[in-house]
């Protein structure tokens, strides 16, 4: 039996063929232009308030991370992430009530994980060595959740990319990063006591290059 479709039909099959084609391609340009759509990551500022965090005369590391942060959380966002920040302000999360002001800051970074239901989070630090010549970032994770080594890795590959960084990646037991399964790595994003990255991770230009390469890693951790 043969099937005789409508000349009628034919400008209606042709219209809702385009209209598909349309979408698949509108949808496709969405995925590559927006790839973390609607992804909830947390930026973690490290210290803040009363912890300054390494220090170098007046320079602190609090300072710096956060203005790392908010180019990161700007990069992120760009790239269609929900991001929210532990903090936005040179400010300490732990309550007056906190005997032990230091782990109650930290808890109160964990509660705020759970709270948002974040699907990544991205400690970001600055080190201290016992030398000038120490240098590079590097990434610490811990074994906690299994994905913590996997975005390690990936992160740690750009880095050496894109930052020039001959360091390793390694593993912590610090309080923050054990007491969370959520996935996540503390990011050391440079050494404070060398002079040229103490310069460097204070300009705009560089800081771009540290958000663009982990940002780069969140997109290729997911995908």
């Amino acid at each position: 039996m043969v099937m005789h479709v409508s000349k009628k039909i034919i400008p209606v099959i042709l219209l809702l063929l385009f209209i598909g084609a349309f979408f698949f391609i509108k949808v496709n340009a969405t995925i590559e232009e927006l790839p973390l759509l609607g992804r909830v990551i947390f930026v973690d500022p490290g210290h803040g308030g009363r912890d300054p965090g390494a220090m170098v005369g007046k320079t602190m590391e609090k300072d710096i991370v956060l203005e790392i942060s908010y180019v990161l959380r700007d990069a992120l966002m760009e790239k269609g992430a929900i991001v929210y920040m532990t903090r936005d302000s040179d400010e300490d999360l732990s309550s007056e009530w906190d005997p032990r002001k230091k782990r109650g800051d930290l808890y109160r970074r964990l509660l705020m994980y759970k709270k948002y239901n974040a699907e990544l989070y991205l400690s970001i630090h600055i080190n201290a060595g016992n030398s000038s010549n120490d240098r590079g970032a590097e990434v610490l994770y811990h074994k906690i959740n299994k994905n913590n080594k996997i975005f390690g890795e990936i992160l740690m590959k750009n880095f050496k990319t894109d930052l020039k960084t001959t360091r390793k990646l390694l593993t912590t037991d610090l309080y923050m990063y054990k007491n969370t399964t959520v996935p996540g790595v503390l990011i050391e994003c440079g050494f404070i006591t060398n002079p040229d990255e103490r310069y460097l991770m204070q300009t705009e230009k560089y800081q771009k290059k540290i958000a663009d390469s982990i940002t780069k890693s969140v997109i290729e951790y997911f995908h």
